[in-house]
């Protein structure tokens, strides 16, 4: 009889929106990375937002796209393996100057990709909140816990297989305690 890991014991679900809200858990605050001589304020430009959101979202399997479709610039995030999607869209401006709609095309990404994932930005100074809000860990959901522990208690899970599983959680005191007496 094989043994069940932690993870196969547990259901869990797979829909797009608990896809994001996992992916949203690594994501944290974006640093503002750009300056706009004109209005003299930082912002973060479309580079770094799709470089530190990007990897993250597709860990999960949900890709993202930026199609400017029927005259609107809109970011797409998909889900790979069922293909649902969330998306939100911005019409863009009656512009004929290449480099002026160009730069509305950059603004809309950069706008439409923050308001589909509610991104909190920060200023510059403020890198060493952004790195200790990423590194934070999820809390041990009590369920899953003592599932597990009923796991290990009809031998369907090694204790060291459970212990491995649970690694990357912050677990309360009573998760702890019990955790040193298995």
């Amino acid at each position: 009889m094989k043994k069940e890991s932690f993870e196969d014991a547990i259901p869990k679900p797979s829909n797009i929106y608990f896809k994001l809200w996992k992916a949203k858990q690594q994501i944290g605050k974006v640093a503002k990375n750009s300056k706009n001589p004109h209005f003299k304020n930082n912002y973060a430009d479309i580079n770094a937002l799709t470089a530190e959101v990007e990897p993250i979202l597709l860990e999960y399997g949900l890709l993202m796209l930026q199609p400017i479709v029927d005259g609107y610039v809109s970011t797409v995030v998909m889900d790979a393996e069922s293909g649902e999607s969330v998306s939100s869209s911005m019409r863009l401006p009656e512009i004929n100057d290449p480099q002026k709609i160009g730069s509305a095309i950059t603004y809309y990404r950069r706008y439409t990709l923050q308001s589909l994932l509610c991104l909190q930005t920060e200023d510059d100074d403020a890198q060493s909140a952004s790195t200790h809000i990423k590194t934070q860990r999820p809390k041990m959901p009590q369920e899953r816990f003592e599932a597990g522990l009923l796991k290990i208690e009809q031998g369907k899970l090694a204790v060291d297989t459970f212990k491995k599983a649970i690694e990357g959680y912050e677990l309360t005191d009573v998760q702890s305690t019990a955790l040193s007496l298995l």
